[in-house]
């Protein structure tokens, strides 16, 4: 049993060695703001708990405050039933004092995201940018990091309930549809909330090997897409069709799903 356990070990390091030959990212970074999504950070974030058993990897949570951010409503006239259904999280670094090797930024959507004020967090992204490896959004963050212009002639995906919307704010990006995830070289952008999940998976298989996203997926059960193209949501909220959904990454390669006409 004991020497099983470890030629398994073995085998997981070779695979991922072998995932790039590039070092793998290990500082990650969140950027946070009044009325975030939970699942936009919560769902990406929980593969990379995992992962953490067995790579070294470190979070970072960036706001304007070192105080509490909070889930709750952008607005308080979108609280219209008066509930108290919120939770916060502590943040690590503020925007005025950000960690300085960050390899992943993550930008998450939410209704603060559109509605709220986050003028600091886009000035935050556009600063940040030129020197992190990887930038991903969720959901609307999208809106976020298209506002910061670091989505310009990229190709990127969002929420496509809120398509319209965040789609304008970012006239000079390649917007996708129908797309659960694109990927613009180090530019990964996912569709609405829980396809973050599965953009994270596929970067974890991407950066880590096909070993640890399965291994993880068994573990959490989560019975994960792995086809970027499958979005039934894009035909749900009628947004037409647009660009390409292909991802072809250095070890992750799928090919598009015809258009309908």
């Amino acid at each position: 049993m004991k020497s099983n356990i470890l030629l398994q070990l073995v085998f997981w390091a070779v695979s991922a060695t072998a995932a790039s030959d590039e070092p793998a990212p290990k500082n990650f970074a969140v950027t946070l703001f009044h009325s975030f999504d939970s699942i936009d950070v919560t769902g990406p974030l929980n593969p990379l708990f995992y992962l953490a058993f067995s790579k070294q990897l470190n979070l970072s949570l960036i706001a304007p405050t070192y105080e509490p951010v909070w889930v709750a409503p952008a607005l308080d006239s979108l609280n219209v039933m008066n509930s108290s259904m919120w939770f916060s999280l502590n943040p690590t670094h503020t925007y005025d004092n950000p960690p300085k090797d960050i390899d992943v930024l993550l930008i998450p959507g939410g209704a603060g995201a559109t509605f709220g004020n986050v003028s600091r967090v886009i000035d935050f992204v556009r600063e940040a940018f030129p020197s992190v490896k990887y930038l991903l959004s969720t959901c609307t963050g999208a809106g976020i990091a298209a506002r910061a212009g670091v989505l310009d002639g990229k190709r990127a995906t969002t929420n496509k309930k809120a398509w319209s919307t965040i789609t304008g704010m970012g006239p000079n990006v390649n917007w996708v549809s129908p797309a659960r995830w694109a990927v613009d070289g180090n530019v990964w952008t996912s569709s609405g909330v829980t396809s973050s999940l599965d953009m994270m998976f596929a970067f974890i298989e991407e950066m880590y090997g096909k070993d640890f996203a399965n291994e993880i997926q068994g573990t959490i059960e989560h019975n994960r897409v792995t086809d970027p193209c499958d979005d039934p949501f894009a035909e749900l909220h009628g947004v037409q069709p647009s660009g390409d959904c292909k991802v072809e990454t250095k070890y992750y390669q799928t090919f598009p799903l015809e258009h309908p006409s």
